[in-house]
């Protein structure tokens, strides 16, 4: 990519999008075209049709996305499937049909088999069931994954993929019901503390491990494979480090310094026993994670407390 190429990123409102904007801009790329999902329906092929005619972009990063946790996953599970499948066919598609130079589609680690070996290696892909919570939202980013495939196969498309672990950082999605589990645990702690709330309840049993992964560490990631990588197939993008819920909910909780009690609800989905990501081909290709998980927690709570939370959100 050069400085002065139009470059289009998809989803540049929320927490993925926007830190690759952020990465985009602190390296002097300005000719960056966004648009809000009022302004632009992705699901709607006419308007992304007439998006791509008109503003002829040379290069693509498609990080919208319908997403959420757990409950959000498996509550509307119609919509995760049809809406994902709609965003990502119209702009895949359409990036071919305008000579886009080369499209970069971020999926999930979510798309691997649920009980497949750990670490997660890209060629685990397809090798057996997978989460029966999340399972429609993972068959649309397999599908993406397949598209920009096929599209390099027929007609010689640059496009390529990468799977992102699970990511916290700025415009993450507090709400309660529909967010991931570590922005949906610092909000809990942080309102039990102003609340003087006695005790905080965790979904499941804590037993899970998750990877955690900034995401301006995965920005810095994306910016760096579009430069330097070319070829069909996925890329992990992960620290290769795993935590338990519960370490994680006692993490937070001595970040946010809550004294009360740490309740786990068994009756609510545990998800994937384990879902950690082999990296090794992404460090091969020269890229490294830099945030440590405790510190980029701190850095988050700090800013949701001078932002966020005095809007009492």
């Amino acid at each position: 990519m050069q400085q002065q190429d139009k470059i289009f990123v998809a989803g540049h409102r929320g927490m993925v999008g926007s830190a690759i904007v952020r990465r985009l801009q602190d390296d002097g790329f300005n000719n960056i075209v966004t648009r809000s999902s009022k302004d632009l329906d992705l699901r709607d092929q006419q308007q992304v049709s007439k998006f791509f005619a008109e503003e002829k972009p040379d290069y693509v990063f498609l990080a919208a996305a319908k997403v959420g946790g757990i409950i959000a996953n498996n509550t509307y599970r119609a919509q995760f499937i049809y809406e994902n499948m709609m965003i990502q066919n119209n702009v895949i598609h359409h990036a071919y049909v305008n000579n886009v130079k080369k499209l970069m589609f971020l999926g999930s680690s979510c798309i691997y088999p649920k009980m497949a070996p750990q670490p997660l290696k890209e060629d685990y892909l397809l090798t057996g069931l997978l989460e029966p919570t999340n399972e429609p939202y993972a068959i649309a980013k397999i599908a993406g994954i397949k598209m920009c495939d096929a599209y390099r196969a027929q007609y010689g498309c640059n496009y390529i993929s990468v799977m992102p672990t699970n990511l916290y950082g700025p415009n993450d999605n507090y709400d309660l019901n529909n967010s991931h589990v570590l922005p949906a645990l610092l909000r809990k702690f942080h309102e039990a503390k102003i609340n003087n709330i006695p005790e905080v309840v965790v979904w499941g049993t804590g037993t899970p491990l998750r990877e955690f992964l900034h995401a301006d560490d995965m920005a810095d990631a994306c910016f760096y494979l579009m430069q330097h990588y070319n070829e069909e197939g996925l890329v992990n993008i992960g620290v290769g480090k795993d935590i338990s819920i519960k370490d994680l909910a006692l993490m937070i909780k001595d970040i946010v310094e809550y004294e009360g009690q740490l309740v786990f609800d068994a009756t609510k989905p545990d998800g994937t026993p384990r879902k950690l990501m082999d990296v090794g081909k992404l460090h091969g290709l020269g890229w490294d994670a830099k945030i440590e998980l405790k510190e980029g927690i701190n850095e988050v709570y700090k800013q949701l407390k001078t932002s966020l939370w005095k809007q009492k959100i």
